[in-house]
């Protein structure tokens, strides 16, 4: 496999940053409760499932308050047909808990706090974080990880190394870089049947002769 340069880094950088800088996350949320909630919830589920469940859920807990004293059977009820929901529904008032106690019942915009919620792990607050203030940040998910693979930027075996090798290579523009890539792997560099005629980074695929192009 032809080894990605430093110029090839340069041009997929502009060329996703150019396509993609006022891309955002498809999430549906109001504020930075939402935003937390909702990201939590789509860990290994999909941010259309996570949309039709969380109006309910906003509805019934609209606030940390709310949601830390719910009754963990009503939240399972709500958010049943997300994947793990016994354990989210766990996580999700445990964290409201804190927030409250803690922070006042406000969302805390940094890493070292975000991850001190229960449920909130590094990448979710990552996540959190590209989202609500536009860091300079980079996070992992089955996309990222997919498409930073086939574009020959990563061969690391982990999310989590392949987000440092991602920061390490593109160091700015992080938060667009990271959701140009989701969506570009969720709707062209896709794990089955990629859309490999509309794609914009065939120069660099590194996978290519085993699609149909």
């Amino acid at each position: 496999m032809k080894k990605v340069t430093k110029h090839d880094i340069a041009v997929i950088h502009q060329l996703f940053i150019e396509r993609y800088s006022d891309a955002v996350t498809e999430l549906a949320y109001k504020n930075a409760y939402e935003l937390v909630v909702a990201v939590a919830l789509s860990a290994q589920c999909t941010d259309k499932r996570v949309n039709l469940i969380t109006p309910a859920l906003f509805s019934k807990y609209p606030n940390p308050h709310a949601l830390a004293n719910a009754d963990i059977e009503d939240v399972k009820k709500v958010i049943n047909s997300c994947s793990f929901f016994n354990n989210k529904a766990k996580n999700l008032i445990e964290m409201a808990k804190r927030v409250v106690e803690v922070y006042g019942g406000e969302i805390p915009m940094n890493e070292k706090e975000l991850i001190t919620l229960a449920g909130v792990g590094q990448k979710t607050a990552h996540v959190v974080m590209i989202e609500y203030t536009g860091a300079n940040l980079m996070a992992v998910d089955t996309h990222v990880f997919r498409v930073s693979h086939r574009l020959g930027l990563s061969d690391d075996t982990t999310a989590t190394k392949t987000e440092a090798t991602l920061v390490k290579k593109f160091k700015n523009n992080l938060h667009a870089l990271h959701q140009g890539m989701v969506l570009f792997g969720r709707y062209i560099c896709k794990a089955k049947n990629p859309k490999c005629e509309e794609c914009f980074l065939t120069q660099f695929c590194k996978t290519k002769e085993t699609f149909k192009v």
